[in-house]
């Protein structure tokens, strides 16, 4: 894909979005709404995003952590310390439809861009805050960092091998990418209701409550029991068996989480006498003496490879998968069948290739056409976009007030 087309599909082509997020969860709801069409202008200070600076690794010097993030998006550079930026801040945000900060509390009002100032100047205007833990509430002057929300919300607490062991965070910053993905959902909704009524409106959420509602089921089990889950492995909490399993070679998942899958998993390995024995006939049973059926089922699974009881799990319609490494997915058939990977064309860094957009729409199709910004690349532009002649545009470069590629 050419890095430089800037036509765009989606179901929020014509939205406007002047995102003041750096690292992860503000720029992840930006990345979203701009794969679903929407005009992102990322606002960077004049030393750029701190992911800029995750390096290694790089592309010919450009850090490959600021780039997933930040496709698809125009970028501006903003020396906010000086009146004049502020100013061609104010602008733009005059005219946006939504502005994405995830600050910590005060800054924005410090600047004089708060909500109370900016609904003044644009009534229309949909001002998402994403924060650690919120903008009210004990914590709202936290930071936020994945994990710190992961261990504050419990998920740590349950994931690792089991009981007794070191406490283990989900690997991916799903705290992060989750409070962004929950942005853009909150924000594609204010902005639904905004077309009907004319009004914006403010959107909060926060690192801690989008770890919260990973724990649906571990939640569920305690407001029942009044019992804390503990970590299981990669089992699930309500149904065996539904884990990963060691073979002659590796190790594959099997998702036996019913009757029926469980009488499939049995005619597979060959051991259908397993559904006889009182400790494993029934859901209940099997999860109270999981570790004893794991070692039996086990045993049977390290007779042959993986690949070999995969051919069989899918020849029965037994759900079951290979544990794939992230290179592996990349590769996976389906992952390309689906665009879950592209390539676009970087200024500097060439070809580099990018994780694609989760949701495929029929009518309105999401699309990724454009490398992220090198720092400053579209601030020229943008002050030509906003009503800035030559003039001004020079010198508010040549007062560093603006920073341009």
């Amino acid at each position: 894909m050419d890095g430089t087309m800037t036509t765009r599909t989606g179901p929020l082509q014509g939205m406007r979005v002047i995102e003041l997020a750096h690292i992860m969860a503000g720029p992840v709801c930006g990345l979203m709404l701009a794969d679903m069409g929407a005009d992102v202008i990322k606002v960077e200070k004049p030393s750029g995003d701190d992911s800029r600076r995750f390096v290694p690794p790089d592309i010919n010097g450009e850090a490959a952590a600021y780039m997933m993030m930040n496709r698809n998006k125009r970028g501006i550079a903003l020396n906010l310390k000086d009146a004049d930026a502020v100013d061609v801040l104010r602008k733009l945000l005059s005219e946006a439809d939504v502005v994405i900060e995830n600050y910590r509390t005060g800054t924005m009002e410090r600047l004089g861009l708060g909500y109370d100032d900016l609904v003044k100047i644009n009534p229309r205007l949909i001002y998402c805050e994403i924060s650690g833990f919120g903008r009210t509430g004990p914590y709202a002057d936290r930071g936020g960092f994945d994990l710190i929300a992961q261990g504050m919300a419990g998920l740590m607490s349950i994931t690792g091998e089991g009981p007794g062991r070191p406490p283990v965070k989900v690997a991916a910053p799903i705290s992060d990418i989750n409070s962004g993905i929950l942005a853009a959902m909150g924000v594609s909704a204010a902005y639904a209701n905004m077309l009907r009524t004319g009004q914006g409106q403010k959107v909060d959420t926060s690192l801690f409550e989008a770890a919260i509602v990973q724990t649906y089921w571990q939640s569920a089990i305690a407001f029942a029991t009044g019992e804390k889950p503990e970590p299981l492995g990669s089992a699930h909490p309500l149904n065996a068996p539904y884990q990963a399993f060691q073979t002659q070679d590796g190790w594959i998942n099997v998702g036996a989480a019913n009757q029926s899958n469980w009488l499939r998993f049995l005619e597979v390995i060959g051991a259908p006498e397993l559904d006889d024995d009182p400790k494993f006939a029934s859901n209940e049973a099997r999860k109270r003496n999981l570790p004893e059926l794991v070692e039996i089922l086990n045993g049977f699974l390290r007779k042959d490879t993986s690949e070999v009881w995969l051919a069989r799990m899918e020849k029965a319609k037994l759900p079951a998968g290979p544990i794939n490494d992230i290179l592996q997915m990349h590769d996976d058939p389906q992952t390309r069948a689906r665009e879950m990977v592209l390539t676009l064309d970087h200024p500097r860094a060439g070809k580099v290739d990018t994780i694609g957009h989760p949701v495929k729409f029929s009518r309105t199709p999401a699309s990724i056409t454009r490398a992220a910004p090198i720092l400053g690349q579209h601030s020229r532009e943008i002050l030509r976009e906003i009503g800035l002649d030559e003039a001004r545009i020079a010198a508010l470069i040549n007062a560093q007030a603006v920073i341009a590629a």
